[in-house]
């Protein structure tokens, strides 16, 4: 369950910029120059890609793997691709959430897939008029900037269209893996529509690089949730 925070911070502003972590644990990667029909970087979305979208979850014991996520995830680092989260987390700047219980649900999720090159969140809530709350283009921005790599050589991988939004404004690509919350509107509109993480990072990735990989996954993580849209 999600227990508010005893001493709540101030709630995040619209003039403060997105929440940036680095792992220093993360597998160097090197952007594919050599190969423009490869992404410079992947960044994923977090809650309903990732993982189950628990709202407002600030509790590492109930983070489940979304289904092939780790499949998915081992095979853009196996092609050199490095790989980001970009995440809207209201709950901050609704008092739910405090930066700490935000960290410890990052570390959970690198425990289960391996630690991330860079992960960009936004603490705002919808009507505080920041730049980088999903679908506004700031997350992804501030992501390829700390990464190094062009906007437009990227690929964004969501569940809504927050994400999808968030990658056109960015000049990216983006990739709606549906979930039962997707609604369908969002599908229609999308450009590129997977059935499942590890299908979008194929589509991506091209046949040579992803086939292998793809033939022998499994269904891995858990069954979607159910939560409201960040």
């Amino acid at each position: 369950m999600n227990h508010p925070p005893a001493q709540a911070p101030p709630p995040a502003t619209g003039g403060e910029g997105p929440w940036l972590t680095e792992s220093p644990h993360a597998t160097p990667s090197t952007p594919h120059d050599d190969d423009p029909g490869l992404p410079a970087a992947i960044l994923f979305d977090r809650d309903g890609t990732l993982v189950e979208d628990v709202p407002y979850n600030g509790d590492p014991a109930l983070v489940r793997l979304m289904p092939t996520a780790r499949d998915a995830v081992e095979a853009v680092r196996a092609a050199g691709i490095p790989v980001g989260v970009v995440s809207n987390q209201s709950g901050v700047a609704r008092g739910l959430l405090t930066r700490a219980r935000v960290d410890a649900v990052r570390r959970r999720v690198e425990e289960l897939l391996g630690p991330f090159t860079v992960w960009a969140i936004c603490p705002h809530g919808p009507g505080d008029g920041c730049g980088c709350r999903k679908p506004a283009p700031g997350l992804v921005r501030a992501a390829c900037e700390r990464l190094g790599v062009p906007a437009g050589r990227t690929a964004v991988i969501g569940d809504i269209e927050a994400d999808m939004g968030a990658a056109r404004a960015a000049g990216a690509r983006g990739v709606l893996v549906p979930t039962p919350v997707t609604r369908a509107e969002e599908i229609a509109s999308a450009e590129t529509v997977a059935p499942d993480l590890l299908s979008a990072v194929g589509l991506l990735l091209g046949p040579p690089k992803a086939a292998s990989r793809a033939a022998a996954a499994g269904a891995t993580g858990a069954r979607p949730g159910e939560g409201e849209r960040r």
